[in-house]
């Protein structure tokens, strides 16, 4: 009997134990969620670390591939936002269109793939300023061009890539006889080569490395629209997109844009 009374005694004595430490963990947690709630602060997590950038890394010398790291200008670009922000950069790689429709839907944080300012896309996501100046031109077989100059395009079956402002370009202001959509150039290249297609819309740089890759390939004399490329982030972020006006501003001041151009074209 006095055996069971003590070891009753002894059960009682965790259960108090247990009922303190539970309390005393209670209590510390309200503590700091008043404190945090107080000072604006909020608790560290891997997520407030980082900050996601969307691209697809076809689009040399913009976004391309160097073994398993993606680089380019944009990547510059991002990097010294991520910087600024005293965060570490998360690369995401991805097709173009999938690119543009997480940042809508808001999971990842910006777009840095050689994005065009549309009517369109002002509507579902917004811009920062331009950062790049960018020519657009035609590409064709050299050995077989049946396309004779940029004004002759009309009933010709041409690539671009699907999403981007080229497609618009096309879609809106020629006759197409047939317009073939690509995630990646490199397809469009290879259609190219094989006859399938007439032609490839593109950016002058990303052209210029693809035919610099490519003997059979070149580029027509001319210059078929001048864009301008920007940072594309969720409708409504002005936070975020203040931050990065604030970056571009002052990478252009320090004539930075044209420093990470030179880079990743002389190579």
């Amino acid at each position: 009997m006095k055996k069971k009374i003590i070891g009753l005694l002894f059960l009682a004595m965790m259960m108090t134990g247990i009922l303190a430490a539970c309390g005393t963990k209670e209590e510390n947690d309200t503590g700091n969620q008043e404190n945090n709630a107080e000072t604006g602060e909020q608790p560290d997590t891997e997520e407030s670390k980082t900050i996601i950038v969307g691209t697809e890394a076809g689009f040399a010398p913009y976004e391309y591939m160097e073994g398993n790291e993606v680089v380019g200008i944009d990547m510059d670009i991002a990097h010294a936002i991520a910087d600024s922000l005293g965060k570490e950069l998360v690369i995401k790689n991805m097709d173009f269109d999938g690119a543009l429709m997480a940042v809508q839907n808001g999971t990842i944080d910006f777009v840095a793939a050689g994005v065009s300012v549309s009517e369109d896309r002002q509507k579902v996501m917004d811009f920062s300023e331009n950062y790049v100046n960018s020519t657009e031109v035609v590409v064709v077989n050299k050995e077989n061009p049946t396309v004779a100059s940029v004004d002759d395009l009309a009933d010709k079956i041409i690539g671009v890539q699907q999403g981007n402002i080229a497609d618009f370009y096309v879609e809106q202001n020629v006759e197409a006889k047939k317009i073939k959509r690509y995630t990646k150039f490199a397809q469009a290249a290879q259609d190219l080569l094989n006859g399938k297609i007439d032609c490839i819309v593109m950016d002058q740089y990303p052209a210029q490395e693809l035919v610099d890759s490519n003997s059979k390939l070149t580029i027509l004399d001319g210059t078929l629209f001048e864009d301008n490329y920007a940072i594309a982030v969720q409708k409504g972020n002005q936070e975020l997109l203040d931050q990065i006006n604030t970056v571009i501003e002052q990478l252009k001041k320090d004539g930075k844009i044209e420093e990470f151009t030179a880079n990743h074209t002389s190579k």
